[in-house]
């Protein structure tokens, strides 16, 4: 059985407005200064808001890999292109998914006990995340019907995975 702790309100804004900062700082400037930032948002997290930093860091660091990897072919496959062109995730991108992954403790840690809804909600949000960051410069993108069905199938698999994840081998996060 889980333990379950009961998170503060106040908490659970912070790591919400800590990914939206994060998010629009790596989106709007895309560059290794955005990354670090990000970064050390994450750093503050888990500094102040983990009651489990150990095991959180570590779940924070599979599903990064995890994301950065599926970014990766998304832009080995040109779904996605950045400036400078490279068939890798932009250190930028990276921490944008170690900032992601702190909200699945916390401020989204509610989608982890609905067993239908990430399903639902992970191939609508995806994409608008990556259509957002478009709309902003970060990424370009192709075929908006194509790249849209792409992206909402690579959240489809990655997303309800990453909170099976952490349910099975981290029930202590949440």
């Amino acid at each position: 059985m889980a333990i379950m702790r009961p998170a503060s309100t106040l908490s659970l804004v912070l790591n919400f407005a800590a990914f939206q900062l994060g998010w629009l700082v790596c989106v709007l400037f895309t560059n290794q200064l955005a990354a670090v930032a990000a970064l050390l948002l994450v750093l503050a997290h888990l500094r102040w808001l983990s009651v489990f930093p150990g095991p959180e860091a570590l779940f924070i660091l599979l599903g990064t890999a995890s994301g950065a990897l599926l970014d990766s072919l998304w832009l080995g496959t040109g779904v996605l292109v950045t400036t400078p062109d490279s068939v890798l995730a932009p250190l930028w991108l990276v921490a944008l998914w170690a900032l992601f992954m702190t909200t699945l403790c916390h401020s989204l840690a509610w989608l982890g006990r609905r067993r239908v809804l990430p399903f639902l909600l992970a191939p609508i949000a995806g994409p608008c995340a990556y259509w957002a960051a478009s709309g902003l410069g970060a990424v370009q993108l192709g075929d908006r019907v194509i790249t849209t069905l792409l992206l909402a199938a690579g959240w489809l698999v990655l997303f309800p995975g990453l909170l099976t994840i952490r349910k099975r081998f981290f029930p202590g996060l949440v």
